[in-house]
């Protein structure tokens, strides 16, 4: 009997192209502010039952994060923002499992207004993408030449940490300033004036618009829009993404705050400077439209180590063509110091992607992708609140349609089913996929766990609870499926 059980594992693990997994999300209206009703995350299988939710009295900025302590990070949408464009937040909650609120901050003041995407960090630490309020004399005396909006401001990009303390409240541990890390070469009276195209580290305050009078809530001053934020704790390093730019970054994170705030120290010896930038080499002198790769990207973040491309990035490049969003998956010319390879006078490389997906999929706003493990990409769609996982031939293999023209759904991320480990809380044994059924898929799951094969042990698929996933399991799960 064990060896049928197996065999029917092997054939379903080869036939099952789609990564059994547990998918996150947060469907949610667009518009500013928050409030007013009551908003979901949901926990799915492939199935597409439900295996947790949780409800919130404000809509989604972004995407929610699960923790390995089961518990959910949420960023919402504040109802009074200071600051007002499209991806506004201002909001983030921390849920458990049973659904309480265990922390709730709101980073919207006169200074900072957060928006769009937070990362929370292993140690528990939050990172936070903020709009960081500059007035046009400000700007004008960091070497702006205009500003292009009646708000007479410029919204400029800060990533503070936040600490969560008490159920409330938040510590700043650590922050990083565009603004300390500026160039520009029209006004030679300025503290920052200099070469452009000499210094790729640094961010040109003359490029783009500093915001404009149209767009959701009006005049505003967003310069940069960045749209995610991703960690990659192995290199201590962070990056992100700016829409209105064209261009995602890469920044080191193992610098104090004062180190952040200049040109050295840290991992890098780099300070807070870039270590790396791709997508839009005209950005800093380098490069013409030609080179330009990136139209209104989003989601960056890194493939984690051990899965196919493992320590390269992949992002949502919205306007990859006319009506057409696409996936890149591109190769970082990182070294052995962990810092990134550029020529003098060239642009950072690689000079396109090492994987592409296309074709009959396209979003203006948000979206996302996120490599798995078996080596699918999980892709959103956000104004057409879509999910779909393709292979690496990009043959699609299984989707979720929101169906629901007035909902968006910013990102979804699938974690593996055995994502919380013995973190999971109030599961019951033999319920593996988690889906509130004991069947024939935690049967096959609980055979791969005992062979060592297909996945790492889950404390559900321990039957007997003796601590070990072994046949007697398999035996004892198949006699329950039968006597039920």
């Amino acid at each position: 009997m064990i060896k049928h059980i197996a065999f029917f594992s092997l054939i379903f693990n080869l036939n099952a192209q789609a990564f059994e997994g547990m998918t996150l999300y947060s469907p949610a209206q667009g518009g500013n502010g928050g409030g007013g009703g009551t908003f979901y995350s949901y926990l799915i299988d492939n199935d597409l039952n439900v295996i947790k939710s949780w409800s919130h009295p404000y809509g989604a900025a972004s995407m929610p994060y699960l923790n390995l302590d089961s518990t959910l990070v949420y960023p919402y949408r504040v109802s009074n923002p200071t600051m007002s464009v499209g991806g506004v937040g201002g909001g983030i909650s921390i849920y458990s499992w049973e659904g309480d609120l265990i922390w709730d901050y709101e980073v919207s003041n006169d200074t900072y207004q957060h928006h769009h995407d937070v990362e929370p960090l292993p140690n528990g630490n939050i990172l936070v993408v903020a709009w960081e309020k500059k007035t046009a004399s400000e700007a004008y005396a960091a070497g702006r030449e205009s500003i292009d909006n009646s708000l007479n401001e410029m919204w400029a990009t800060a990533i503070l940490e936040l600490e969560p303390v008490g159920s409330n409240d938040a510590n700043i541990v650590w922050e990083w300033h565009i603004w300390d890390h500026l160039i520009q070469d029209f006004d030679p009276n300025a503290d920052n004036y200099g070469v452009v195209q000499d210094h790729p580290e640094l961010q040109d305050i003359n490029y783009g618009n500093a915001g404009s009078n149209q767009g959701p809530g009006g005049a505003n001053g967003d310069w940069k829009h960045v749209n995610a934020i991703a960690y990659n704790s192995e290199l201590d390093q962070i990056a992100f993404s700016s829409r209105h730019h064209d261009e995602i970054y890469i920044i080191d994170h193992s610098t104090t705050t004062e180190e952040a705030a200049g040109h050295e120290g840290g991992n890098s010896g780099k300070g807070g400077d870039f270590l790396y930038r791709w997508g839009n080499p005209e950005s800093y002198g380098r490069g013409s439209n030609i080179n330009h790769l990136l139209d209104s990207q989003h989601g960056v973040n890194w493939i984690p180590a051990g899965y196919p491309g493992g320590g390269n990035l992949i992002l949502f490049n919205n306007n990859y063509a006319q009506n057409s969003s696409a996936v890149f998956e591109i190769e970082t010319p990182i070294n052995e110091n962990n810092l990134y390879d550029i020529e003098a006078g060239e642009p950072f490389g690689p000079d396109g992607p090492v994987w592409i997906h296309t074709g009959g999929f396209h979003t203006q706003m948000q979206g996302g992708a996120f490599r798995l493990p078996n080596g699918n990409t999980l892709i959103s769609d956000c104004d057409d609140a879509l999910m779909f996982e393709v292979t690496m031939e990009n043959d699609v293999v299984w989707e979720h349609d929101f169906g629901n023209n007035n909902i968006f759904i910013a990102r979804g991320q699938k974690y593996p089913m055995d994502y919380l480990g013995g973190g999971f809380p109030d599961y019951t044994l033999g319920d593996v996929d988690f889906n509130g059924e004991i069947g024939i898929l935690d049967l096959l799951y609980i055979a791969d766990m005992a062979q060592g094969v297909g996945y790492e042990s889950s404390p559900a698929a321990d039957i007997n609870e003796d601590g070990d996933i072994t046949i007697s399991d398999v035996i004892l799960i198949l006699q329950q499926i039968i006597n039920n």
